[in-house]
């Protein structure tokens, strides 16, 4: 008799080596020893398994790999490689999770031969034919990315089964956004605490069921089964909000657009300021510098070892406000901190268009600086009119 089992077990063979993944950039980022100090390549290295485990955020990819060609310099062979991590495929169990997940925040990848490169995704995937292709071609010749995120490139050409994942860790399904994250256009999907479902700042306004209810489809996701060794794909259609379930959402004074937990009271453009000048920002520290109001954030830096499971000897940059560290992984490069603060001012913070703009020149300064020490991280809060801060803090 015809046995199935030989079959059966080559099929699950298959599904298997997709599996591992996480492993096939290390070595390449290992062969970058004779760049930076010694043993950084190696550190690099070690970090990049995790990233591509399948529960990783999609966005720590990213961001290691500007860690990498900020730490090891922009040398085309560093550049290569840090390409490489940017389009590695992760992990993925098709059996357990329906779509990948691909990174929404547009300031990542931050460095510039980095941005326009697609990662690959597993072929079981619907449309993974076009993803794959279109990663191979953006090694070779990047796609255009000014002001977008990776998980709007891949929309805009062609691919879009995959949820977006922000580097806050939130989550939404790509067919619910027509503008894909460009940071502040999500419906629901961001958090990034501007809510643009067309009503702003609505303040408990109902008017914003009505809008909610004409703009909501349902989204369609396709989940994948194991049936005897055989993937078999189905497509499940989540219903949308009624309007009355919209209303609902739209009546708590918290901006919550469509599902959108944010929870900023108002951040978007009120912030219950009441002509406070940011007396109500984290702790209540305010800029010495007049007319700067930094919003519901302090945007000062520290320089600290043995952050985020680093060795204690190992000194990163971080953001000192939890609200912009939540969103924002520590970095050997003080820009890439300094940018995020930039852009979090504007996303979360509600600061005035002074204070924006004095974070933009105090970047500059920093870049221009070329330091890493905690004397840059002085500098900065200095700049921003917070002399004096810890920048040692845990």
């Amino acid at each position: 008799m015809y046995s199935k089992i030989p079959v059966v077990a080559g099929l699950l063979a298959i599904a298997e080596a997709r599996f591992g993944q996480e492993g096939a950039v290390q070595s390449v980022i290992s062969a970058l020893g004779n760049f930076g100090q010694p043993g950084q390549a190696a550190t690099l290295a070690g970090q990049t398994p995790g990233v591509l485990l399948a529960g990783a955020n999609a966005c720590a990819k990213l961001q290691l790999a500007d860690e990498i060609v900020s730490t090891l310099g922009n040398d085309p062979e560093v550049i290569a490689a840090a390409a490489q991590l940017v389009a590695a495929e992760k992990n993925f169990n098709p059996f357990a999770v329906s779509i990948p997940s691909l990174c929404s925040d547009a300031n990542l990848p931050a460095t510039p031969e980095l941005r326009g490169i697609l990662p690959l995704v597993d072929p079981a995937v619907t449309g993974a034919d076009v993803e794959n292709a279109n990663s191979a071609q953006s090694l070779k010749t990047p796609f255009e990315a000014d002001g977008k995120s990776v998980a709007e490139i891949a929309q805009l050409n062609g691919f879009s089964n995959f949820t977006l994942q922000g580097s806050d860790g939130s989550t939404s399904n790509a067919g619910n956004n027509g503008n894909n994250n460009n940071g502040n256009n999500n419906n629901g999907s961001n958090n990034n605490g501007n809510n643009n479902n067309g009503n702003n700042s609505n303040n408990g306004n109902n008017d914003a069921a009505t809008s909610v209810a004409a703009t909501s489809t349902a989204a369609a996701t396709t989940k994948a089964a194991q049936c005897g060794g055989v993937r078999t794909l189905t497509t499940v259609v989540v219903a949308s909000p009624t309007a009355t379930e919209a209303a609902g959402d739209n009546n708590n004074n918290n901006n919550n657009n469509a599902g959108n937990n944010n929870n900023n009271a108002g951040n978007n453009g009120n912030n219950n300021k009441a002509g406070n000048n940011a007396g109500n920002n984290a702790g209540g520290q305010q800029s010495s510098i007049a007319g700067l109001d930094f919003g519901t954030c302090v945007p000062t830096i520290k320089f600290v070892g043995g952050l985020g499971g680093r060795p204690a000897t190992e000194f990163t940059f971080q953001a000192i406000d939890p609200q912009i560290s939540s969103r924002q992984q520590e970095a050997l490069n003080p820009n890439i901190i300094t940018n995020r603060i930039c852009d979090e001012l504007t996303n979360i913070c509600g600061a005035n268009q002074a204070a924006k703009d004095a974070c933009q020149d105090a970047k500059a300064q920093i870049q221009a600086l070329g330091t890493r020490n905690a004397q840059t991280a002085e500098t900065w809060n200095e700049l921003l009119g917070f002399a004096g801060v810890d920048v040692s803090q845990n």
